[in-house]
């Protein structure tokens, strides 16, 4: 979860929509892993991260079982929208419709 943090840290805690899969997943990535406060090496140089996270809710082991497998509910998986209200309400953070053109 730390790692997590940090590299939300260094988006802002914002992602775009289209950060957010239907199932309920989100990633993003990040251009350079100093950014998240590791030391440089210059033996390995600097190199970008993807950072993914998967949510589920408390019972979905019985979809991966050994023994008597079954299929989760409908209305017990997580959707696009609960995803995205749980990284609201978890780290504050902003979800953004479109990426912000940046010129310099």
């Amino acid at each position: 979860m730390q790692l997590l943090e940090s590299g939300l840290k260094v988006k802002e805690y914002e992602l775009l929509r289209r950060n957010f899969s239907d199932t309920g997943c989100f990633g993003f990535g990040i251009q350079e892993h100093i950014d998240l406060g590791i030391k440089y090496d210059p033996s390995t140089g600097i190199y970008g991260m993807d950072f993914y996270v998967v949510l589920e809710r408390a019972g979905y082991r019985v979809a991966r079982r050994r023994r008597c497998k079954t299929r989760v509910g409908i209305q017990h998986r997580v959707t696009k929208d609960d995803a995205m209200k749980w990284f609201q309400v978890k780290y504050e953070g902003v979800i953004l419709n479109k990426a912000q053109n940046i010129t310099g």
